[in-house]
Protein backbone atom coordinates (compact mmCIF):
# COMPACT_ATOMS: atom_id res chain seq x y z
CA UNK A 1 0.00 0.00 0.00
CA UNK A 2 2.85 2.37 0.92
CA UNK A 3 4.60 1.58 -2.37
CA UNK A 4 1.46 2.37 -4.38
CA UNK A 5 1.07 5.68 -2.55
CA UNK A 6 4.73 6.60 -3.19
CA UNK A 7 4.39 5.78 -6.91
CA UNK A 8 1.26 7.95 -7.14
CA UNK A 9 3.02 10.88 -5.42
CA UNK A 10 5.93 10.61 -7.88
CA UNK A 11 3.52 10.57 -10.81
CA UNK A 12 1.62 13.59 -9.47
CA UNK A 13 4.85 15.58 -8.97
CA UNK A 14 6.06 14.72 -12.50
CA UNK A 15 2.74 16.00 -13.86
CA UNK A 16 3.03 19.19 -11.79
CA UNK A 17 6.56 19.81 -13.00
CA UNK A 18 5.63 19.21 -16.63
CA UNK A 19 2.72 21.67 -16.51
CA UNK A 20 4.50 24.43 -14.53
CA UNK A 21 4.52 27.63 -16.66
CA UNK A 22 5.32 30.62 -14.41
CA UNK A 23 8.51 32.08 -15.98
CA UNK A 24 8.68 35.22 -13.85
CA UNK A 25 11.53 35.60 -11.34
CA UNK A 26 9.07 35.05 -8.51
CA UNK A 27 7.67 31.94 -10.20
CA UNK A 28 11.17 30.57 -10.73
CA UNK A 29 11.97 31.02 -7.03
CA UNK A 30 8.71 29.34 -6.01
CA UNK A 31 9.58 26.35 -8.23
CA UNK A 32 13.02 26.10 -6.67
CA UNK A 33 11.67 26.07 -3.15
CA UNK A 34 9.08 23.38 -3.96
CA UNK A 35 11.08 20.98 -6.11
CA UNK A 36 14.80 21.70 -5.64
CA UNK A 37 15.29 22.70 -2.00
CA UNK A 38 16.01 20.18 0.74
CA UNK A 39 12.68 20.95 2.46
CA UNK A 40 10.51 20.18 -0.58
CA UNK A 41 8.36 17.09 -1.31
CA UNK A 42 11.09 15.46 -3.38
CA UNK A 43 13.38 15.30 -0.35
CA UNK A 44 10.52 13.90 1.71
CA UNK A 45 9.88 11.15 -0.84
CA UNK A 46 13.55 10.21 -0.77
CA UNK A 47 13.15 9.71 2.97
CA UNK A 48 10.19 7.39 2.46
CA UNK A 49 12.12 5.08 0.15
CA UNK A 50 13.44 3.05 3.08
CA UNK A 51 9.87 2.09 4.07
CA UNK A 52 9.08 0.56 0.66
CA UNK A 53 9.10 -3.22 0.08
CA UNK A 54 12.64 -4.45 -0.69
CA UNK A 55 11.64 -5.78 -4.13
CA UNK A 56 10.22 -2.31 -5.07
CA UNK A 57 13.06 -0.10 -3.87
CA UNK A 58 15.13 -0.30 -7.08
CA UNK A 59 12.23 0.76 -9.31
CA UNK A 60 11.15 3.48 -6.90
CA UNK A 61 14.74 4.75 -6.65
CA UNK A 62 14.97 5.06 -10.43
CA UNK A 63 11.59 6.87 -10.49
CA UNK A 64 12.78 9.33 -7.82
CA UNK A 65 16.00 9.99 -9.76
CA UNK A 66 13.94 10.68 -12.89
CA UNK A 67 11.77 13.04 -10.84
CA UNK A 68 14.87 14.85 -9.54
CA UNK A 69 16.30 15.16 -13.08
CA UNK A 70 12.99 16.46 -14.42
CA UNK A 71 12.88 19.11 -11.67
CA UNK A 72 16.43 20.26 -12.40
CA UNK A 73 15.84 20.41 -16.16
CA UNK A 74 12.65 22.39 -15.64
CA UNK A 75 14.41 24.84 -13.33
CA UNK A 76 17.19 25.43 -15.91
CA UNK A 77 14.54 26.07 -18.56
CA UNK A 78 12.83 28.61 -16.28
CA UNK A 79 16.17 30.34 -15.64
CA UNK A 80 16.88 30.62 -19.36
CA UNK A 81 13.40 31.99 -20.02
CA UNK A 82 13.77 34.57 -17.22
CA UNK A 83 17.14 35.78 -18.57
CA UNK A 84 15.76 36.11 -22.09
CA UNK A 85 12.76 38.05 -20.83
CA UNK A 86 15.04 40.43 -18.90
CA UNK A 87 17.00 41.51 -22.01
CA UNK A 88 14.05 41.64 -24.40
CA UNK A 89 13.48 45.20 -25.64
CA UNK A 90 9.89 46.34 -24.89
CA UNK A 91 7.81 46.76 -27.99
CA UNK A 92 7.27 50.47 -27.32
CA UNK A 93 11.05 51.12 -27.66
CA UNK A 94 12.80 51.49 -31.00
CA UNK A 95 16.19 49.70 -30.85
CA UNK A 96 17.43 51.67 -33.87
CA UNK A 97 17.31 55.00 -31.98
CA UNK A 98 20.54 56.39 -30.45
CA UNK A 99 21.03 55.87 -26.71
CA UNK A 100 19.77 58.55 -24.31
CA UNK A 101 22.31 61.30 -23.67
CA UNK A 102 22.12 61.30 -19.88
CA UNK A 103 25.85 62.09 -19.57
CA UNK A 104 27.34 64.56 -22.02
CA UNK A 105 31.04 64.80 -22.70
CA UNK A 106 32.90 68.09 -22.82
CA UNK A 107 35.58 69.58 -25.01
CA UNK A 108 38.82 69.67 -23.01
CA UNK A 109 39.57 73.18 -21.67
CA UNK A 110 42.91 73.29 -23.50
CA UNK A 111 41.17 72.46 -26.77
CA UNK A 112 38.57 75.16 -26.08
CA UNK A 113 41.26 77.78 -25.50
CA UNK A 114 43.27 76.65 -28.53
CA UNK A 115 40.19 76.98 -30.73
CA UNK A 116 39.50 80.47 -29.37
CA UNK A 117 43.09 81.55 -30.05
CA UNK A 118 43.04 80.01 -33.52
CA UNK A 119 39.79 81.77 -34.34
CA UNK A 120 41.19 85.16 -33.34
CA UNK A 121 44.19 84.85 -35.68
CA UNK A 122 42.40 83.22 -38.62
CA UNK A 123 39.89 86.08 -38.54
CA UNK A 124 42.71 88.52 -39.32
CA UNK A 125 44.23 86.48 -42.13
CA UNK A 126 46.54 83.94 -40.51
CA UNK A 127 46.60 80.39 -41.80
CA UNK A 128 47.28 77.27 -39.74
CA UNK A 129 50.41 75.14 -40.16
CA UNK A 130 51.28 71.89 -38.41
CA UNK A 131 54.34 69.67 -38.31
CA UNK A 132 55.85 66.54 -36.72
CA UNK A 133 56.43 66.26 -32.99
CA UNK A 134 59.67 64.30 -33.56
CA UNK A 135 62.03 66.76 -35.20
CA UNK A 136 65.56 67.02 -36.51
CA UNK A 137 68.16 69.14 -34.78
CA UNK A 138 68.31 71.41 -37.81
CA UNK A 139 64.59 72.30 -37.78
CA UNK A 140 64.41 72.66 -34.00
CA UNK A 141 67.73 74.43 -33.32
CA UNK A 142 70.22 75.13 -36.11
CA UNK A 143 67.85 76.87 -38.55
CA UNK A 144 66.63 79.06 -35.70
CA UNK A 145 70.11 80.45 -35.04
CA UNK A 146 71.10 77.81 -32.46
CA UNK A 147 74.46 76.68 -33.92
CA UNK A 148 76.28 73.72 -32.32
CA UNK A 149 77.59 74.52 -28.83
CA UNK A 150 75.72 77.83 -28.82
CA UNK A 151 74.93 78.80 -25.20
CA UNK A 152 71.33 79.49 -26.18
CA UNK A 153 70.74 75.73 -26.48
CA UNK A 154 70.95 75.61 -22.70
CA UNK A 155 67.75 77.68 -22.52
CA UNK A 156 65.67 74.53 -22.98
CA UNK A 157 66.10 70.96 -21.75
CA UNK A 158 65.51 68.56 -24.59
CA UNK A 159 64.27 64.99 -24.89
CA UNK A 160 66.49 63.24 -27.44
CA UNK A 161 65.40 60.04 -29.18
CA UNK A 162 67.58 57.11 -28.09
CA UNK A 163 69.96 55.74 -30.74
CA UNK A 164 69.04 58.57 -33.12
CA UNK A 165 71.74 61.21 -33.22
CA UNK A 166 69.64 63.80 -35.03
CA UNK A 167 66.14 63.13 -33.62
CA UNK A 168 64.46 64.84 -30.69
CA UNK A 169 61.04 65.82 -29.36
CA UNK A 170 60.42 69.38 -30.47
CA UNK A 171 60.85 71.98 -27.75
CA UNK A 172 58.71 74.60 -29.54
CA UNK A 173 56.48 74.85 -32.59
CA UNK A 174 59.01 77.22 -34.18
CA UNK A 175 60.18 74.12 -36.02
CA UNK A 176 56.88 74.21 -37.92
CA UNK A 177 57.66 77.77 -38.99
CA UNK A 178 61.06 76.65 -40.29
CA UNK A 179 59.45 73.91 -42.35
CA UNK A 180 56.85 76.32 -43.75
CA UNK A 181 59.43 78.98 -44.66
CA UNK A 182 61.64 76.46 -46.51
CA UNK A 183 58.65 75.17 -48.52
CA UNK A 184 56.80 78.46 -49.24
CA UNK A 185 57.70 81.91 -50.47
CA UNK A 186 56.59 85.20 -48.84
CA UNK A 187 54.13 86.59 -48.07
CA UNK A 188 53.76 84.16 -45.16
CA UNK A 189 51.20 84.61 -42.39
CA UNK A 190 50.68 81.51 -40.23
CA UNK A 191 50.13 80.28 -36.69
CA UNK A 192 51.37 76.87 -35.57
CA UNK A 193 49.54 75.38 -32.56
CA UNK A 194 50.72 72.07 -31.14
CA UNK A 195 52.19 69.97 -28.37
CA UNK A 196 55.82 70.46 -27.29
CA UNK A 197 58.17 68.69 -24.88
CA UNK A 198 60.82 69.84 -22.43
CA UNK A 199 62.72 67.86 -19.83
CA UNK A 200 61.40 69.79 -16.84
CA UNK A 201 60.14 68.77 -13.39
CA UNK A 202 56.35 68.56 -13.15
CA UNK A 203 54.84 71.04 -10.71
CA UNK A 204 51.88 73.37 -10.32
CA UNK A 205 53.61 75.85 -12.67
CA UNK A 206 55.45 73.63 -15.19
CA UNK A 207 55.14 70.34 -17.06
CA UNK A 208 57.30 68.26 -19.40
CA UNK A 209 54.46 68.18 -21.96
CA UNK A 210 52.50 71.32 -22.83
CA UNK A 211 51.00 73.21 -25.77
CA UNK A 212 52.09 76.30 -27.66
CA UNK A 213 50.77 78.48 -30.42
CA UNK A 214 53.34 80.46 -32.39
CA UNK A 215 52.78 83.04 -35.09
CA UNK A 216 54.84 84.20 -38.06
CA UNK A 217 54.35 87.03 -40.56
CA UNK A 218 56.87 87.70 -43.36
CA UNK A 219 56.37 90.24 -46.13
CA UNK A 220 57.72 93.49 -47.53
CA UNK A 221 58.30 96.17 -44.88
CA UNK A 222 56.91 94.30 -41.87
CA UNK A 223 57.72 96.34 -38.76
CA UNK A 224 57.70 96.05 -35.00
CA UNK A 225 54.62 98.28 -35.04
CA UNK A 226 52.79 95.55 -36.99
CA UNK A 227 53.79 93.03 -34.31
CA UNK A 228 52.59 95.32 -31.53
CA UNK A 229 49.25 95.95 -33.24
CA UNK A 230 48.73 92.22 -33.76
CA UNK A 231 49.44 91.44 -30.11
CA UNK A 232 47.14 94.23 -28.89
CA UNK A 233 44.33 92.88 -31.06
CA UNK A 234 44.85 89.36 -29.74
CA UNK A 235 44.99 90.35 -26.06
CA UNK A 236 41.97 92.65 -26.22
CA UNK A 237 39.92 90.04 -28.10
CA UNK A 238 40.78 87.17 -25.75
CA UNK A 239 40.90 88.93 -22.38
CA UNK A 240 38.88 92.09 -22.93
CA UNK A 241 39.59 95.68 -23.94
CA UNK A 242 40.43 96.70 -20.37
CA UNK A 243 43.47 94.39 -20.35
CA UNK A 244 46.77 96.24 -20.56
CA UNK A 245 49.79 94.95 -22.48
CA UNK A 246 53.47 95.74 -22.19
CA UNK A 247 56.62 94.60 -24.00
CA UNK A 248 59.87 94.12 -22.08
CA UNK A 249 63.25 93.86 -23.86
CA UNK A 250 64.54 90.29 -23.87
CA UNK A 251 66.69 87.87 -25.86
CA UNK A 252 65.78 84.96 -28.16
CA UNK A 253 68.24 83.49 -30.69
CA UNK A 254 65.69 83.61 -33.53
CA UNK A 255 64.39 87.20 -33.13
CA UNK A 256 66.11 90.59 -32.98
CA UNK A 257 64.95 92.77 -31.33
CA UNK A 258 63.10 90.49 -28.88
CA UNK A 259 60.56 91.15 -26.16
CA UNK A 260 58.67 89.42 -23.37
CA UNK A 261 54.91 89.97 -23.61
CA UNK A 262 53.08 90.79 -20.35
CA UNK A 263 49.43 91.54 -19.64
CA UNK A 264 47.79 93.02 -16.57
CA UNK A 265 46.91 90.33 -14.04
CA UNK A 266 43.46 88.89 -14.68
CA UNK A 267 42.89 88.07 -11.00
CA UNK A 268 43.72 91.37 -9.32
CA UNK A 269 43.22 93.57 -12.41
CA UNK A 270 46.72 94.98 -12.08
CA UNK A 271 46.52 95.86 -8.36
CA UNK A 272 48.95 93.14 -7.23
CA UNK A 273 48.34 89.68 -5.78
CA UNK A 274 50.14 86.42 -4.97
CA UNK A 275 49.66 85.09 -8.50
CA UNK A 276 51.43 88.03 -10.14
CA UNK A 277 53.85 88.36 -7.20
CA UNK A 278 52.39 91.79 -6.36
CA UNK A 279 53.62 93.19 -9.70
CA UNK A 280 50.22 93.48 -11.37
CA UNK A 281 51.63 91.84 -14.52
CA UNK A 282 51.73 88.29 -15.90
CA UNK A 283 53.98 87.04 -18.70
CA UNK A 284 52.11 85.28 -21.54
CA UNK A 285 54.86 84.74 -24.13
CA UNK A 286 57.69 86.09 -26.21
CA UNK A 287 57.91 87.95 -29.52
CA UNK A 288 60.22 89.87 -31.82
CA UNK A 289 61.37 90.57 -35.35
CA UNK A 290 62.65 87.47 -37.18
CA UNK A 291 66.44 87.44 -37.15
CA UNK A 292 67.90 87.90 -40.69
CA UNK A 293 70.04 84.78 -40.12
CA UNK A 294 66.85 82.69 -39.70
CA UNK A 295 65.43 84.07 -42.95
CA UNK A 296 68.68 83.26 -44.73
CA UNK A 297 68.74 79.71 -43.31
CA UNK A 298 65.26 79.19 -44.78
CA UNK A 299 66.21 80.56 -48.23
CA UNK A 300 64.37 83.87 -47.78
CA UNK A 301 66.21 87.04 -48.80
CA UNK A 302 66.63 89.13 -45.60
CA UNK A 303 67.44 92.22 -47.69
CA UNK A 304 64.01 92.05 -49.32
CA UNK A 305 61.77 90.66 -46.60
CA UNK A 306 61.24 91.27 -42.90
CA UNK A 307 58.93 89.57 -40.47
CA UNK A 308 57.81 89.13 -36.89
CA UNK A 309 57.22 86.04 -34.76
CA UNK A 310 55.53 85.41 -31.42
CA UNK A 311 54.80 82.43 -29.20
CA UNK A 312 52.74 81.69 -26.11
CA UNK A 313 51.68 78.75 -23.97
CA UNK A 314 48.09 77.58 -24.31
CA UNK A 315 48.10 76.26 -20.73
CA UNK A 316 49.05 79.72 -19.49
CA UNK A 317 46.18 81.26 -21.46
CA UNK A 318 43.74 78.69 -20.02
CA UNK A 319 44.96 79.28 -16.46
CA UNK A 320 44.36 83.00 -16.83
CA UNK A 321 40.97 82.66 -18.52
CA UNK A 322 39.59 80.07 -16.10
CA UNK A 323 41.57 81.20 -13.02
CA UNK A 324 43.22 77.79 -12.53
CA UNK A 325 46.22 77.73 -10.22
CA UNK A 326 47.63 74.23 -10.90
CA UNK A 327 48.91 73.23 -14.34
CA UNK A 328 48.68 69.51 -13.48
CA UNK A 329 44.87 69.63 -13.48
CA UNK A 330 44.89 69.75 -17.29
CA UNK A 331 46.47 66.29 -17.54
CA UNK A 332 45.12 64.61 -14.37
CA UNK A 333 41.97 63.38 -16.21
CA UNK A 334 39.84 64.12 -13.15
CA UNK A 335 36.20 63.96 -14.29
CA UNK A 336 35.20 66.43 -11.56
CA UNK A 337 37.53 69.03 -13.06
CA UNK A 338 36.62 68.35 -16.69
CA UNK A 339 32.83 68.43 -16.09
CA UNK A 340 33.12 72.11 -15.13
CA UNK A 341 33.78 72.91 -18.81
CA UNK A 342 30.84 70.96 -20.26
CA UNK A 343 28.85 74.12 -20.92
CA UNK A 344 31.81 76.40 -21.64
Amino acid sequence: MATTTLQQQIADLLQEIATYTDETPAGKEAFRLRFISRKGPLAALMGQLKDAAPEQRKALGQALNELKTAAQDKFQALEAATTTAAVTVPLEQDPTLPPPTDTLGAVHPLRQVQERITSIFTNIGFGIATGPEIESDWHNFTALNFPPNHPARAMVDTFFVANHKDALLRTHTSSVQVRFMTENKPPIRIISPGRVFRNEAISARSHCIFHQVEGLYINDDVSFADLKATLFHFVHTLFGKDTQLRLRPSYFPFTEPSAEVDISCQLCKGKGCNVCKQSGWLEIGGAGMVDPAVLKNCNIDPDKYTGFAFGMGIERMAMLLYQINDLRLFTANDIRFLQQFAAA
